[in-house]
């Protein structure tokens, strides 16, 4: 009998070893090997990469001047928002200290120069008197990062601060405008809002409407930020008092700062010290007596992200405006035309908000009665934390 064969049939696939005794991999086998060692020297080259930027960027964003001139407005915008808290994260908590109260300084310091702008109002022999004029024109406004809009009130003395009509809660500027007759509205002065239910009904500072006073929490003798119209139509703004601005015959005012044209000089130096980016509400007023309403959208990546207030003081200047101060912004922006057609988009995911206060348009204002909604109202009823 032949012997027992060692190797197997020819027509079997002999499997192939390598010089060591181990068995050799299939090309295909060795192909996968190296594609899966080439991914991951790729991944790891990707992954060192992003290391070094990252490294690149922090150094960048919080050791140079162009990164922390960033930084700031980054944090400003923060500041501008109900988040104000979350600027910390980019500036540290005494960082947004600091910030607020080196803001509010220099709001204070905007105030203080006299406003001795005077206005030209018509008399009945002119030729071309306010009455002749549109009342009301709207017109677009776009810069860099926001879109806007620019109402103008040909006669400022048709203008009256209107409140909400019921206890407990404000008014949708919409709802005033309808109720009212009005042709057309923005908001207006701020309110207390602890718990961020955008309730409305208790304003900051003071109201006053038809030259009485609605609400206060300062003293008659207290220095605050104001932006209203006296009986002549002639625009106040900057700090004075309650007693002061009854002596100059005060209409329709609130508290709010800055003051950020007087005399028809601007008061912001430059975008850095713009106080952020965000919606924006603008009232100023041109020599020839005309009111404007500047409205900012903001907060709407795609349509218009917002302006700071050096955007807002430029667009006043180049209209004209000899005096200019800032209203309420951010989510409160809104304007509103007759019939209680909203203008502009608000940025409140929750639509437009219930506020305390809004300027409003008449063709005759002395028709329209504005109750004092806080009249006889306690410290409980109007302060919304204590509800």
């Amino acid at each position: 009998m032949p012997p027992l064969s060692t190797t197997s049939n020819s027509s079997q696939p002999s499997a192939r070893r390598n010089p060591t005794g181990g068995q050799k991999l299939s090309r295909a086998a060795q192909a996968k090997r190296r594609k899966k060692r080439g991914f991951w020297r790729v991944l790891g080259w990707l992954v060192a990469g992003a290391l070094v930027l990252a490294i690149a960027f922090v150094v960048w964003f919080f050791m140079t001047p162009s990164g922390t001139s960033i930084r700031l407005r980054l944090a400003d915008t923060i500041i501008t928002t109900q988040h104000r808290e979350w600027a910390k994260y980019l500036i540290g908590e005494k960082g947004l200290q600091d910030r607020v109260a080196e803001y509010a300084k220099q709001f204070e310091q905007m105030g203080e120069e006299k406003d001795t702008h005077v206005i030209a109002t018509p008399s009945p022999n002119d030729d071309n008197p306010a009455e002749q004029k549109p009342l009301t024109q709207i017109e677009t406004i776009d810069g860099k990062s926001y879109h806007g809009y620019l109402l103008t009130v040909s006669d400022p003395t048709k203008i009256r601060l209107v409140v909400p009509n019921k206890v407990g809660k404000g008014e949708k500027v919409t709802s005033m405008v309808t109720r009212t007759g009005a042709i057309a509205g923005v908001n207006a002065g701020g309110f207390a809002d602890p718990n961020w239910k955008g309730n409305g009904f208790q304003p900051i500072g003071f109201v006053i409407s038809g030259g009485k006073v609605f609400y206060r929490d300062v003293g008659l003798d207290q220095n605050t930020q104001v932006v209203g119209i006296d009986k002549d139509g002639k625009m106040i703004a900057g700090r004075y008092t309650i007693n002061e601005l009854l002596k100059l015959n005060i209409s329709e005012a609130v508290s709010f700062s800055p003051r950020i044209i007087v005399n028809g000089k601007g008061q912001i130096k430059n975008h850095a010290a713009g106080w952020g980016i965000a919606p924006r509400t603008v009232m100023g007023q041109k020599e020839d007596g005309s009111i404007m309403f500047l409205v900012i959208d903001g907060r709407q990546p795609g349509y218009s992200i917002g302006a700071d207030l050096y955007d807002c003081q430029q667009v006043m200047l180049e209209h004209g405006a000899v005096i200019a101060a800032n209203l309420d912004g951010g989510s409160s922006t809104v304007l509103v035309k007759e019939g209680g057609d909203i203008v502009n988009k608000p940025s409140s995911e929750h639509g437009e908000r219930y506020l305390p206060t809004a300027f409003l348009v008449f063709n005759d204002p002395s028709s329209v009665q504005v109750p004092n909604i806080w009249q006889g109202l306690t410290s409980k009823d109007i302060d919304p934390s204590k509800w």
